[in-house]
């Protein structure tokens, strides 16, 4: 559009806002004479009901505009119950090192009273090339290829103040098949004093996530732009402010490097020809040496409550995962030891009426069990109505247990051919699989005895004709015969 026209929007939409200006005004003069006509105390009424309004409205703006305040750290579990329930863990048999050795490591690093600093980011972003700039005597290995990286590598570089730091170079997130590494990155951040987050643009959904997961571990971090020199000052100075937004009570930080490393060019030669060539690009990582060596100033006994909480922290999530499995795996033992009991109970009733019996001993004694394992309270009453509730489910749904039931056991040879007896071992092992896996499950995510719960996960299993689970209960119930005919 040329100059002209723009003049003459310009002065048509500052003409408009002048009408709308006047407008207004006229509007707030003619409501103001009104109130004025009005009598006394339904002006104290109104001008009541309007001041509240105007704070209102004042707050949710205050709400929605004030700057975000910088992530408290999650409180850190108690050390000495920490410990505690990892020895538990050990003597149900779990494989606690791990564990164990998170916890070594913390102390030794405390005892070294050097400063550590992770470097975390995406694969390709410059991670490597950041540690030869800061360490140049470091030995690391580096190559075209994205996420070269595939332990934790520590090198020790220098501040221009004289300190030594611990650089820790970590597996970049975003590998294909890196789970594993990405989890030893997480690791060893929180192991960290201070973490530097490099990215080579703006940040993506995901790595804006990892950001604020430091964030919630209360690690001092600075948010670094590499390959900065790769931008003109515009798009940088654009880039740097996107970035800020990102990191806004999260970094103490945001600022831009170039860490050199290697590039690969096309040069033209006189001939006519082209070849490839490789240069050294020259690092320019005064900015980020300035404000590590002001994250760093406290030193390591400054910084060492703040990463000791960030591995207590994270010791405990890692710690009540295991607990997850560790339960999961017991209640599966439960369960299965239940079926086979089932199993040998529906081969051993005989008398009219004694497998409802043994139905009812079992369940009671398969809920029981499984509330202890998940440490669940549970009354004798409420044992009582949910295996009455059980029961009502089997009964109106006994018709799917035994299709399902007689389905599986054609496909296995010889199990099909031994009589219903056989079929109505198979049902129960089916029907107290289904039982205790619902209940588990219902436990583990409720934390109480939810009845309602359990009977909807209780029908959906009954219903499900998963041949894998079929056929370990198949298994389980040729089993249970052959030893009952031995």
């Amino acid at each position: 559009m040329s100059r002209r026209p723009r003049l003459l929007l310009t002065a048509l939409a500052m003409a408009a806002l002048l009408w709308l200006l006047f407008a207004a005004a006229e509007r707030a003069l003619a409501l103001a004479q009104r109130f004025l006509d009005l009598p006394s105390w339904l002006q104290w009424t109104l001008g009541g009901v309007l001041l509240i309004f105007a704070a209102a409205g004042l707050a949710v703006l205050w709400w929605l505009l004030r700057p975000r305040r910088r992530r408290r750290p999650p409180p850190a579990p108690d050390r000495s119950s920490l410990e505690q329930r990892i020895g538990r863990l050990r003597d149900r048999g779990a494989d606690t090192g791990a564990l164990t050795a998170e916890l070594g490591e913390l102390d030794r690093r405390r005892a070294s009273s050097r400063i550590y600093v992770a470097l975390f980011g995406e694969i390709s972003s410059g991670k490597s090339s950041l540690v030869r700039a800061l360490a140049p005597h470091a030995q690391v290995a580096s190559d075209v290829r994205g996420g070269t990286t595939r332990g934790v590598g520590h090198y020790d570089g220098k501040l221009p103040d004289g300190r030594t730091l611990v650089l820790a170079d970590v597996p970049g997130s975003r590998e294909a098949g890196g789970e594993a590494h990405e989890t030893l990155a997480r690791e060893e951040a929180l192991r960290a004093h201070a973490v530097v987050y490099l990215c080579a643009g703006d940040l993506s959904r995901r790595q804006a996530d990892e950001l604020r997961w430091l964030a919630d571990f209360g690690k001092p971090l600075l948010l670094v732009l590499n390959k900065s020199d790769q931008w003109s000052e515009a798009e940088r100075d654009q880039l740097l402010e996107r970035l800020r937004r990102h990191a806004r009570g999260i970094a103490s930080a945001v600022l831009a490097i170039s860490a050199g490393g290697s590039e690969r060019y096309q040069r033209q030669l006189a001939d006519g020809r082209t070849e490839s060539v490789e240069r050294q690009r020259k690092p320019a990582i005064e900015p980020l040496l300035q404000a590590l060596e002001r994250l760093t100033a406290s030193g390591a006994e400054g910084l060492e409550d703040l990463r000791e909480n960030a591995v207590l922290a994270g010791l405990h999530q890692r710690t009540g995962t295991l607990e997850a499995q560790t339960r999961a795996e017991q209640a599966e033992r439960i369960v299965r030891q239940y079926a086979r009991r089932a199993i040998v109970g529906a081969l051993a009733a005989v008398a009219p009426g004694s497998d409802l019996v043994i139905q009812g001993v079992l369940a009671t004694g398969l809920t029981r069990a499984l509330a202890e394992l998940y440490g669940v309270k549970v009354s004798d009453v409420q044992i009582e109505d949910f295996v009455q509730q059980a029961r009502l489910t089997l009964r109106t749904g006994s018709s799917i247990v035994l299709a399902v039931a007689g389905n599986a056991l054609k496909a296995f040879p010889g199990l099909g051919t031994l009589g219903g007896g056989v079929l109505h071992a198979f049902a129960y092992a089916l029907i107290f699989d289904s039982m205790g896996r619902a209940l588990a499950a219902s436990l583990a995510e409720r934390q109480s005895l939810d009845q309602h719960d359990a009977g909807e996960r209780l029908k959906e299993l009954l219903a499900d004709a998963g041949g894998t689970r079929l056929r370990q209960l198949a298994t389980l119930t040729m089993d249970a015969v052959r030893e009952g005919k031995a």
